[in-house]
């Protein structure tokens, strides 16, 4: 029998260190093996309690009491600023000194949270074929600002407008009757209301509440508005104009299209942004982002929203008459919700949003389902037995509350939102069934943001489907990029969501993607 020779023990730590390789070298082969994530169906984010609580403060006899109020200085028009034959509370001046007043009495309930301003500015006479304005033309802006609380993110704005000026079948007539009830006093209630509810709460970027005038001579105070905002720098992430939302009541509207359904509220949105440049066109082009503006991802946003804070009811069903049955038959009530129109506006009109449009902002519209344009831009008469102009009696002012409601809760929950990912880029480094997509973190996130992935089929209108990354900057998923439409949002730990970004396409290196320090 041949003795083993004797071997030289093998050092502890040499056991140790090869273990360790061998650890890694198998973890890594199961990583590697572990199938690339393919998202879920999306569902509504948290509702907060604080912007719900805000929401259930929303007054429909407060909204009554502001339009009825507005309507009483007789005719708004923005040509009567420089009348100086009216009677004493009439006209747009008076319109705007009060609107000016019910700013300062919100703010001084909130302990002077709002900083109450005017945008004035004299309009010059306009020597155009069929000119609205002819003379030189005083029109004020009035807007109050919630300042954010967060130094970090204050800078950041969403903003909410409605035209508190008004016409009626002339254009010059600045003495006789134009009610403008709806059209657009019903939208300026959204916008008080809304800074009425939410200035008693605290957001880390900050709200301005507006009232434009000059809307019914060609969008001339929102214009001036949006400029200044884009020559001051403003970050205004988003901007929702109220314009005719007064859900027109009128009897005997009960066959198609005139039927008014006051359970929706349409939302207009540009698809190819108003200042596009021709290379950006080709960009957008060749990406097929012909869908998918900062309007178009703003309204979506609203979609959002929507879905957390208004829910589906039950009520019995109708018993018919003379029926001795009880009915113990249940049936649902649509939740209240906007409707997505993919376009700028309606046929034949335009409003604000299109002046921050202009300027590169992200804009979008609100406006009743059915409108009656009876009631838009006439005098007040009764005509063969129709009674013509924007009244006070064809407001529904619980449906301007679901609105004002709706618009409250998008301010409220991207005032409370991080900021939107930066730099997104989809990579096209090589030819991949897969998608990796790269961001940046917001300009002064928090360390707790995370981020979400959504996307949809190329022929759906909202997003689908998503997948967290967690506080990653990176995100590789085992969708095709050539079959859907990507976009990443940011959202804070509360379940705050950023409006979504869409990706450009990146060939080069990849981006770092280690999360940068807090800016």
């Amino acid at each position: 029998m041949i003795a083993a020779p004797n071997r030289p023990a093998r050092p502890a730590l040499t056991i140790l260190a090869t273990t360790a390789i061998l650890s890694c070298t198998i973890l890594y082969a199961q990583q590697a093996q572990q199938p690339l994530p393919t998202g879920r169906p999306i569902t509504a984010a948290p509702v907060d309690p604080a912007i719900a609580a805000a929401l259930a403060q929303v007054s429909p006899d407060h909204i009554k009491a502001t339009i009825t109020k507005l309507v009483s200085f007789n005719n708004r028009s923005t040509l009567s600023s420089m009348d100086t034959d009216l009677a004493p509370n009439t006209g747009v001046n008076a319109a705007a000194d009060w609107i000016e007043s019910e700013f300062e009495s919100i703010s001084s309930a909130c302990n002077n949270c709002l900083e109450v301003k005017r945008d004035t500015f004299t309009e010059p006479a306009s020597t155009a074929p069929n000119a609205r304005i002819t003379k030189p033309t005083k029109i004020s802006n009035v807007y109050a600002v919630l300042r954010g609380t967060d130094p970090a993110q204050a800078p950041r704005m969403v903003l909410v407008t409605g035209h508190y000026d008004s016409r009626n079948s002339t254009n010059a007539n600045t003495h006789d009757p134009a009610p403008g009830a709806n059209d657009d006093a019903s939208g300026v209630a959204v916008s008080l209301e809304s800074a009425r509810v939410l200035s008693k709460l605290k957001f880390p970027s900050a709200i301005v509440f507006v009232a434009v005038a000059g809307e019914e001579q060609g969008l001339n105070g929102s214009a001036h508005l949006a400029k200044l905002a884009h020559e001051e720098n403003w970050q205004l992430e988003a901007v929702l104009n109220n314009d005719i939302v007064g859900g027109d009541t009128t009897p005997g509207n009960t066959t198609p299209p005139n039927i008014q359904d006051k359970t929706t509220v349409r939302v207009f949105s540009e698809g190819i942004p108003a200042n596009t440049t021709p290379n950006q066109l080709r960009a957008i082009q060749t990406l097929g982002a012909e869908g998918d503006s900062p309007s178009r991802e703003l309204a979506r946003a609203i979609v959002d929203v929507g879905a957390t804070y208004f829910h589906p009811t039950s009520q019995h069903s109708p018993i018919p008459p003379g029926s001795r049955v009880h009915n113990n038959l249940m049936r649902m009530i649509p939740a209240f919700h906007p409707v997505l129109i993919f376009r700028r506006d309606r046929f034949l009109r335009g409003g604000d949003h299109s002046s921050f449009n202009q300027e590169g902002f992200a804009a979008v519209r609100f406006t009743e389902w059915a409108e009656n344009f009876d009631h838009q831009h006439q005098n007040v008469r009764v005509e063969n037995g129709t009674q013509f102009g924007d009244l006070l009696q064809y407001v529904d002012f619980n449906y301007v509350a679901n609105v004002a409601r709706l618009n409250a809760a998008t301010l409220a929950t991207l005032a409370s939102a991080p900021g939107q990912p930066q730099n997104v880029h989809i990579l096209t480094t090589a030819l991949d069934n897969n998608t990796e997509l790269t961001w940046q973190a917001p300009v002064g996130a928090p360390t707790s943001t995370t981020y979400e992935v959504v996307w949809r089929e190329t022929d759906q209108p909202t997003w689908t489907d998503s997948a967290s990354a967690g506080a990653a900057l990176t995100l590789k998923l085992a969708v095709s990029k050539d079959n859907v439409v990507f976009a990443v949002r940011s959202v804070d730990p509360a379940g705050h969501r950023s409006i979504a970004v869409l990706p450009t396409p990146e060939r080069g290196q990849r981006p770092p993607t280690t999360r940068p320090a807090n800016q």
